[in-house]
């Protein structure tokens, strides 16, 4: 078990960017598979990004393909966000995968630990 904390995110203009930040408390996230999450206000939870323990994979929801970027360092996982469009505006999750393994890595249920959250507003 780990404890996630999240940092970045705010409001913005369509077309502008911000990057997100998770990294653990007391601990290292060098040995999980991360992936960010978001939530639309009133929808479910979705993917959005996903990278593994090692860095050597990446995985994007094709709506976001071309325009966030997950990355991550032995501190944090990062997730770079450009090109902002209304539509992303949403509650922002990193999460801590259970498995060292890629398998299902845009289901919520393979991730055990959740960051807090932190909004991302999108306006014209």
């Amino acid at each position: 078990q780990v404890q996630l904390v999240q940092s970045g995110g705010g409001s913005v203009q369509a077309g502008g960017s911000l990057r997100l930040s998770c990294s653990a408390s007391g601990a290292t996230l060098s040995n999980y598979f991360m992936g960010w999450f978001r939530q639309p206000r009133g929808k479910e939870r979705e993917f959005v990004a996903a990278i593994r323990w090692n860095g050597g994979s990446t995985y994007h929801a094709d709506s976001v393909q071309g325009r966030f970027f997950i990355s991550r360092d032995n501190d944090a996982v990062y997730l770079q966000m450009n090109m902002l469009k209304p539509e992303d505006t949403a509650v922002y999750f990193c999460a801590a995968k259970r498995h060292f393994s890629d398998a299902h890595y845009y289901a919520i249920r393979e991730y055990a630990d959740w960051g807090q959250g932190t909004q991302v507003t999108v306006s014209l």
